[in-house]
């Protein structure tokens, strides 16, 4: 049985400047593009059978640049929807809000096409990529890697260890960081954190 291979994108302007960001479509920046090619030496060695990806632009070249061929697009590895958040910092948020927590408190609402996620509705779509993924691990030697965002694949590792979504704020994620979850003794386990890759250039 492979592992299920995490990858947040590289780096963004938002990601750098702490700003949440959902379904806003940045693309990387010139650092987060090579954040993203030093994922390949990290990957060399793995077996990789299924590769599922965010539908957003950072996801897809963060991808591409990591040389992961034939990504599928899923909607359910999307970021947290922030809802009223989006584009603005945790800082910015305590203001008016000294104790809010993304973890427990989710977020303000949004418009109507993005009225912002509960941490339950998080840990809802987690569950179903969980689904897919153990689905093709069981059925296959090798490795499945889910190519998505920081917050996103933080409740989807607290899902896999059988921990609330709001587990996932012990996880500390940076941008173009590798992860692995597999398992030992037939339970699940992080057999890797926050791994990054040796780049050079901006």
């Amino acid at each position: 049985m492979g592992e299920l291979i995490l990858v947040r994108h590289g780096e963004t302007e938002w990601s750098l400047s702490g700003q949440h960001t959902s379904y806003t479509d940045l693309p990387l920046t010139a650092h987060g593009e090579a954040q993203a090619r030093a994922v390949a030496p990290l990957l060399a060695d793995r077996s990789v059978g299924l590769v599922l990806v965010s539908p957003l632009q950072r996801a897809t070249r963060t991808a591409e640049l990591a040389g992961l061929k034939n990504a599928r697009i899923v909607p359910d590895l999307h970021e947290w929807d922030y809802g009223g958040y989006e584009g603005v910092t945790t800082p910015e948020i305590h203001r008016t809000r000294p104790d809010w927590n993304l973890w427990t408190d989710g977020v303000a609402p949004g418009p109507a096409e993005h009225p912002g996620e509960s941490p339950a509705e998080v840990g809802a779509r987690a569950d179903r990529v969980l689904a897919e993924a153990g689905a093709a691990l069981t059925a296959s030697e090798e490795d499945v890697v889910l190519i998505a965002h920081s917050h996103f694949l933080r409740v989807l590792t607290a899902r896999y260890l059988g921990l609330p979504a709001a587990g996932g704020a012990l996880f500390v994620l940076d941008t173009g960081a590798l992860s692995r979850l597999g398992r030992e003794h037939d339970r699940p386990v992080i057999t890797a954190w926050n791994t990054v890759g040796q780049h050079t250039g901006s």
